[in-house]
């Protein structure tokens, strides 16, 4: 069985993102590329599958005009979407499959936020203090 965590490791090291924890037995990194806007951003593997979360904001209160703005752009999102957890949080998460993941995949996926909080930070940042 291939060790998807040293590779993950290997492909964020190449990448020259910073690591800033990580777990080999609970198979998580928290990441932060501050340039890029990645601050804490979870990377889980949960074979067969790498799961990828940014929390963006904490909903104040519930808008459906905000709702249907997220929504709406989730359609120009290359990789990854904006997803609502248990808790009232926005988050941007992305899936993708371990077993043939390389560094371009993984690497898409980040540039995906670094470009959608490029064009949409002005609204997230109205969304967080509405």
């Amino acid at each position: 069985m291939e060790n998807y965590f040293q590779k993950l490791k290997n492909y964020l090291l190449e990448m020259e993102i910073s690591i800033v924890s990580e777990s080999e037995e609970d198979n998580i990194f928290v990441i932060e590329n501050e340039n890029d806007g990645i601050s804490n951003m979870l990377i889980a593997i949960a074979d067969p599958i790498v799961i990828i979360e940014q929390n963006l904001f904490k909903v104040a209160k519930d808008d459906g005009e905000m709702y249907k703005k997220l929504l709406t752009k989730n359609r120009d999102i290359i990789h990854g979407a904006f997803v609502l957890d248990g808790a009232g949080n926005v988050l941007f998460r992305d899936t993708l499959q371990v077993e043939n993941l390389d560094m371009n995949e993984l690497e898409g996926s980040l540039n995906s936020l670094t470009l959608l909080l490029s064009e949409f930070s002005n609204e997230l940042i109205q969304f967080s203090h509405a």
